[in-house]
């Protein structure tokens, strides 16, 4: 869903979350994620990992985005779209 159209009191779907469609939805099942309370807490690095060696392929980079963008969302910030996350991927990535 796009960000802006987010309401924190109608999360009962993983499609309700923001930057999350129905592929990245599909995504999440892959890692056992049925609603959006059991991303609190998530790192997202680890679940792109986990994705990663689930699929047996390795993701575009900006799938790290997405999940950054709705585990800070589910750890109460405001949503934003999955592209503010970029630099701050890079850096942390590049620092590794």
């Amino acid at each position: 869903m796009h960000p802006a159209k987010v309401d924190r009191q109608r999360l009962r779907r993983l499609t309700d979350l923001p930057n999350i469609g129905p592929a990245m939805a599909g995504d999440l099942r892959l890692l056992g994620i049925q609603e959006p309370a059991q991303l609190k807490g998530r790192d997202p690095y680890q679940l792109y990992e986990a994705l990663c060696l689930r699929t047996g392929q390795r993701h575009d980079p900006c799938v790290i985005d997405v999940f950054l963008s709705v585990t800070r969302f589910m750890d109460g910030h405001e949503p934003r779209p999955w592209w503010d996350f970029t630099a701050e991927r890079k850096a942390r990535l590049a620092s590794r």
